[in-house]
């Protein structure tokens, strides 16, 4: 799952909320793809699906798709539908830049399934959640949000600008604001399963995109020939938390995602000392130098030169970083980012120097993850509990516990509600067993959560890749592909004792 520093949902029974709209799937008239040449051996569509299941035969929306045919069409086994996380981001732009990864997507695999993926309801082409009546505006807003707050100073600004993100989407969103939950979007995946004339599906959910396929799995379980969650969570606890932590703790926190963060920070050190130079945080005792750099950038913003030009880090934008480690290819650039700002630590800046910021905002990303998350899961509401945990994740966990307090912040002021959102139950018996694949260090979706998330299903294998990092799509491992590949093509599953390492060492 992607997170942002941005970012309740009533209870709802399941009865009511899942039984009519899968029955009203089930009525609508099964949608038509006409594919059109979209470049680079690409192929594009829309279609067309209810806004609201309930209501099948009245106001629809239009899905863009897009497909990559199997290259050998006499080896053809069906389509893989793929969702790639977030949730907010395009499936388009996403399957356009890595369908050819080959650690993802080997020649094998491509051979023999259509890889289709799509902008889900929300997102990018599909019907996207519009909170800003311009671009320009959009662009304002974010690059005005307030740094995660590091003190409780930073706090009464943090939570007003999360509120008016609420109240802008709520005012300008549309009718899709109340629509906008995975389970409208697994009942969407169906319709796109019988537009391609499947009988059962085929489908590899990374990230969020495993949430994404647990609900359909509920909802449909007999419709299902293979399934692979890549970079899993635990599927209650994202929801809905357990017991009543849903209302009383931040959703990121009672999955104790913070601990996977600073595990993979520890195998970040660890590996960087290993390899020397190769590493330019290498040299002396790294957990040293990393607690010389947060006691500095406590005390005010560091300046630094990178590489086009002077950048000033707050703490904020330091601890922040650690999400990065959820792509290994960024752990070198991370190495020397720190030992920069290790280096740096004994100037003195003023408190009011600029702060660095991220690249500009031009996706409704941001905007998309909020109207699903929030959708989706329960979360307290009020930002005393926010602050409150704030302390005692820091006390918890050093440098990172925070981290997992606040990445959904909006959500807590969030008013529109979709009653069709899922909740459970989570193990209905599907007609194929789940093949669940983690990093055993993931700072993303630890892997604590993916082996909860699997208990939860009522046919779940685990494969753990012994590296580090988000997902098979973020820390290769050929061998893990295979893995991959095998259960799709065949319904195989890796033998007892199989290993699999990352294909390289970040740092080289």
């Amino acid at each position: 799952m992607a997170r942002f520093a941005l970012v309740a949902s009533a209870a709802a029974t399941v009865c009511s909320t899942v039984a009519l709209p899968v029955a009203a799937a089930s009525e609508a008239a099964a949608p038509a793809l006409t594919w059109s040449d979209c470049n680079d051996g690409f192929q594009c569509s829309t279609v067309s699906v209810p806004l609201d299941y309930d209501n099948p035969f009245g106001t629809r929306i239009d899905l863009a798709v897009i497909k990559l045919p199997a290259a050998d069409s006499a080896k053809r086994i069906g389509t893989l539908f793929v969702n790639f996380g977030g949730p907010g981001a395009s499936g388009l732009q996403r399957l356009r830049e890595r369908a050819k990864w080959p650690w993802l997507f080997s020649d094998e695999l491509r051979s023999r399934f259509d890889l289709v993926s799509w902008d889900p309801r929300g997102i990018a082409n599909s019907a996207a959640v519009r909170c800003f009546d311009t671009l320009a505006e959009q662009q304002e807003f974010f690059s005005s949000f307030p740094q995660m707050p590091v003190d409780p100073a930073g706090e009464a600004p943090f939570y007003e600008k999360s509120k008016e993100l609420a109240y802008l989407c709520e005012q300008k969103a549309g009718p899709i604001l109340k629509h906008a939950s995975t389970a409208n979007t697994a009942r969407d995946l169906d319709m796109l399963r019988r537009a391609a004339g499947e009988e059962k599906i085929n489908y590899h959910g990374i990230s969020y995109g495993t949430h994404l396929g647990a609900i359909y799995a509920n909802l449909f379980p007999n419709r299902i020939r293979a399934m692979v969650f890549d970079g899993s969570m635990d599927f209650v606890g994202n929801a809905v938390g357990r017991g009543d932590s849903g209302f009383k703790v931040p959703l990121d926190t009672r999955q104790d995602v913070s601990r996977g963060v600073a595990e993979t920070h520890e195998q970040f050190l660890k590996l960087c000392a290993e390899s020397g130079p190769k590493c330019a945080f290498s040299g002396g005792d790294l957990k040293a130098k990393y607690a010389a750099i947060a006691e500095r950038a406590m005390r005010g913003p560091i300046t630094i030169e990178g590489d086009e030009g002077p950048e000033t880090w707050t703490w904020s934008g330091i601890s922040n970083m650690a999400w990065d480690y959820a792509s290994v290819s960024a752990w070198p650039d991370l190495a020397k980012l720190y030992q920069r700002l290790y280096d740096a630590r004994d100037t003195t800046v003023s408190r009011t120097a600029a702060v660095r910021k991220g690249e500009p905002y031009t996706s409704n990303r941001s905007e998309a993850f909020n109207a699903i998350q929030c959708s989706d899961s329960n979360f307290p509401t009020d930002t005393a509990i926010y602050s409150k945990y704030a302390v005692s994740e820091d006390q918890r966990i050093p440098y990172f516990g925070r981290l997992s307090v606040f990445d959904m912040m909006s959500c807590a002021f969030w008013q529109a509600k979709d009653t069709d959102r899922y909740t459970g139950p989570w193990n209905r018996r599907t007609s194929a067993e789940i093949l669940v694949l983690n990093n055993r260090y993931d700072p993303s979706t630890p892997l604590h959560g993916a082996i909860d998330g699997a208990n939860e299903l009522a046919r779940a294998r685990v494969f753990v890749t012994e590296g580090y990092g988000h997902s098979t799509m973020l820390a290769p491992s050929t061998c893990t592909e295979q893995v991959k590949r095998d259960y799709l093509i065949s319904g195989k599953f890796p033998e007892a004792g199989k290993v699999c390492k990352l294909d390289a060492n970040p740092f080289g």
